[in-house]
């Protein structure tokens, strides 16, 4: 059957996510020495294609959380245009996200890093056993996250809540919250698969928008990668409010508007704003979807802290790709042109 593979490992997921924390839970007391013996002035977080995107967010949660400067890049970026990047490697943390630690630019950049007297490089990988952790000082692991499609589901996710518990941990947070979320990933999974299918049939939605700001935009350009990986239609991704300023042109009956809408929060405005935001693009034409923590067509539970949230969206999201590829009769397992692995030569490093 196409896509058996990445089925299941959507569906799987949430067991994933508990193996992920209880790996995390053993090496809490490490980070926490290591953190205070570096004190780094910057933390850059860094990956390719999923991981890229999980850097976004990475970033986003880890200076929101920590008040320390924190930016997320893709490994090429950091690779081939550093100096726009890190102006002092001997206070700056790195870290790597790899699903298979053997991505060549993410190698590539941690090595020059290293060069340049970088302060040090933690590790968040599906593969402890890697090229890539053996180049780390800390390695954070998601063996349940490992795969077999070329898409990544289980294991964005998995090393997404590491992200997470790490932003929360270094911040002096209550991580173990995080606990809660394979229970609810489970229920997700569950109650929204016929919705996301549904909206995943409509042929005459030839083009899907995915809205999130803050910590949620590296989300939303996930859920934009995996739509257009998996099922070769036309995805794009934008913070909600920029939508406003040129893409929303493009709104007509053939879009469909997935928003992932801030948790509420008191003194938290945006929230509002994406609400109204989507009201409008529906009132334009556009079908509309939008995850919220309340009054959302898809609700997240309502009492988490905000950093919690991220990885709650992924599921739903995820399904809509797969039943879009399954509706169009392609199998998500080996999406068109692409590997497991970006396998470059070396030689021009």
């Amino acid at each position: 059957m196409n896509g058996q593979h990445t089925y299941h490992e959507i569906m799987t997921q949430p067991d994933a996510w508990a193996e992920a924390l209880t790996a995390f839970t053993a090496a809490a007391p490490h980070l926490t020495v290591r953190w205070q013996t570096l004190s780094p002035a910057q933390v850059i977080f860094t990956g390719c294609g999923s991981t890229h995107y999980l850097a976004l967010s990475a970033a986003a949660m880890f200076q929101q959380l920590t008040g320390v400067p924190a930016r997320a890049c893709p490994a090429s970026e950091l690779l081939l245009f550093g100096q726009t990047i890190v102006t002092d490697p001997a206070h700056t943390l790195l870290v790597a996200i790899s699903r298979s630690g053997t991505t060549t630019e993410t190698l590539a950049a941690v090595s020059q890093f290293r060069q340049s007297k970088g302060r040090g490089v933690w590790v968040i990988t599906c593969y402890p056993e890697s090229p890539l952790a053996r180049m780390a000082d800390m390695v954070l692991p998601a063996v349940a996250g490992q795969e077999q499609s070329v898409a990544q589901t289980r294991s964005f996710a998995s090393m997404l809540l590491l992200a997470q518990a790490l932003a929360a941990h270094i911040s002096g947070q209550d991580w173990t919250v995080l606990h809660e979320l394979p229970a609810y990933g489970r229920d997700l999974l569950r109650h929204t698969e016929p919705s996301s299918q549904q909206l995943a049939g409509r042929a005459e939605l030839t083009r899907f928008t995915f809205l999130g700001s803050g910590p949620h935009y590296g989300v939303a350009s996930e859920a934009m990668l995996k739509m257009t990986e998996m099922s070769l239609t036309a995805a794009q991704a934008f913070h909600f409010l920029e939508y406003r300023h040129g893409p929303m042109s493009m709104i007509s009956g053939e879009t469909a508007l997935i928003g992932l809408l801030s948790p509420t929060d008191v003194g938290l405005p945006a929230a509002a704003h994406e609400r109204q935001l989507m009201a409008d693009m529906a009132a334009k034409g556009a079908t509309i979807l939008s995850l919220a923590s309340e009054d959302g067509d898809i609700l997240l539970p309502g009492h988490l802290p905000t950093w919690a949230y991220p990885v709650l969206y992924l599921p739903p999201l995820q399904l809509l790709a797969y039943h879009r590829a399954a509706a169009k009769g392609l199998d998500p397992d080996n999406p068109r042109y692409l590997t497991a692995v970006v396998t470059l030569d070396t030689a021009v490093f």
